[in-house]
């Protein structure tokens, strides 16, 4: 990835986003999706600093704010499906004030950042140290793909291996059906809600399926198929800020960068 040149001029929107864009091109994401500038004008912005993170709430905004940064990176889009009004009455429509107040531009890197190669199932890939990864399911073009499928360098027997899932993504509760008595050998995952990809993981051999959210009636059905492990929509795409961060630094250095103190995560666990 090409560095930009920070010398000479100051960082404009326009040129983290062409970074951001450059790894995981808009035409990645799918038709449901509104990723891309959420808030905030490309040419004439100039960046103070990036925060990270994976949802914008208002909290987050106010520690951009303090923090110095007027350019907020998160995963999920502000402003996902469309405002009607403006009038406070929507944590979207609260949020989208207070960035314009505080003259912060908000940008997100949603499916296209899921579908890029290097993306998010890429990168929870390498967290559990997988290899030969590759597309679950590609695009006819080759550009992009969901989920990945990939191979254990030592087969792992299952409950040790869920048990390394847990520690590694350090969640308090892993569900997960009762699957075959064989070793972990294939694996497939898709962060987030990965539901749909369940009978691909099934159609190519996976021993197990990890994903962030999956239905009551899908864990049923699959004892002889394949393990299938959840583990919350937001603890599965927890290391996407550390990604993008590193997107953005290695193509912007001397660009000023945190990632967000704040958990932003809406479900709470008794």
């Amino acid at each position: 990835m090409q560095a930009l040149d920070f010398s000479s001029h100051q960082m404009r929107v326009k040129e983290v986003v062409a970074a951001l864009e450059r790894f995981a091109p808009l035409p990645l994401q799918e038709s449901y999706d509104n990723a891309g500038l959420q808030i905030g004008l490309t040419e004439a912005d100039e960046v103070s600093g990036a925060l990270f993170c994976l949802d914008v709430t208002e909290d987050v905004v106010r520690e951009a704010a303090i923090r110095g940064c007027n350019l907020i990176i998160a995963h999920h889009p502000l402003l996902f499906r469309g405002l009607k009004r403006i009038d406070g009455s929507t944590q979207p429509d609260r949020v989208a004030q207070l960035a314009i107040k505080l003259g912060i531009a908000v940008y997100a890197a949603h499916t296209n950042l899921d579908n890029a190669r290097g993306g998010v199932n890429w990168h929870i890939a390498a967290q559990l140290g997988l290899e030969e990864v590759d597309f679950l399911l590609p695009r006819p073009d080759g550009a992009g793909g969901s989920g990945v499928i990939a191979s254990l360098p030592q087969p792992e027997a299952p409950e040790a291996f869920l048990r390394r899932i847990k520690r590694t993504f350090g969640v308090a509760c892993l569900m997960h059906n009762e699957g075959p008595e064989r070793d972990i050998r294939r694996l497939a995952l898709c962060g987030g809600a990965g539901e749909s990809l369940l009978d691909e993981a099934i159609r190519q051999g996976a021993d197990l399926f990890l994903t962030g959210e999956m239905g009551y009636h899908r864990y049923a059905g699959h004892e002889d198929d394949l393990w299938i492990a959840v583990l919350g929509h937001y603890q599965s795409e927890q290391f996407t800020i550390g990604l993008m961060r590193d997107i953005v630094a290695d193509a912007c250095p001397g660009l000023p960068l945190a990632v967000t103190d704040l958990c932003t995560n809406p479900v709470r666990y008794l």
